[in-house]
């Protein structure tokens, strides 16, 4: 079913604290934290995402987050844009609805993950998808879980809710 073509596939990485978890996460958490983490996959010529919206997607780096903080090359995929686009869409309908978003357990890391491993047979890096259990695994991160879970994000691409592949 492939067309022979290659595409490349990256993770784009966003630290929504801006550097702030790095600074204060000793002192609130007792342990070092790097960043709090929001993920993409680019592929295609976009940039695909899950959050409270649901699946949304935007020109690379077109979400309010602005550029990413680092980048990860996923490596190559030749799964056809056209599969790939069928593929979000029954996501979109099980899995990844909005309705289904959940800041620790089910969030744009894991939709990242899974796309990932779809697109290049890899998942994420571990650091990035372990960070919620590690927080939720200290006392100040067990205090603040009730907050924490009424916390949806969604950063807005420039095609709005669920608009992926209408360019």
């Amino acid at each position: 079913m492939a067309d022979g073509s290659s595409y490349n596939a990256n993770l784009y990485i966003y630290d929504l604290s801006k550097g702030l978890a790095r600074q204060l996460s000793p002192m609130m958490l007792g342990k070092q934290v790097e960043g709090i983490w929001h993920t993409s996959i680019v592929a295609y010529g976009e940039e695909f995402f899950y959050g409270g919206g649901g699946i949304t997607s935007c020109y690379p780096g077109g979400t309010v987050l602005g550029v990413p903080d680092s980048t990860v090359n996923l490596g190559d995929t030749e799964v056809p844009r056209d599969l790939f686009l069928e593929y979000l869409s029954s996501l979109r309908e099980s899995t990844y609805s909005p309705e289904k978003y959940h800041l620790f357990e089910h969030n744009c890391n894991t939709f990242s993950s899974e796309v990932a491993q779809f697109l290049t047979g890899s998942k994420i890096p571990s650091y990035i998808t372990d960070l919620p259990s590690e927080v939720l695994a200290t006392p100040f991160g067990q205090a603040l879980r009730p907050f924490l879970d009424s916390v949806t994000i969604t950063p807005l691409g420039n095609n709005g809710m669920n608009g992926y592949g209408q360019r």
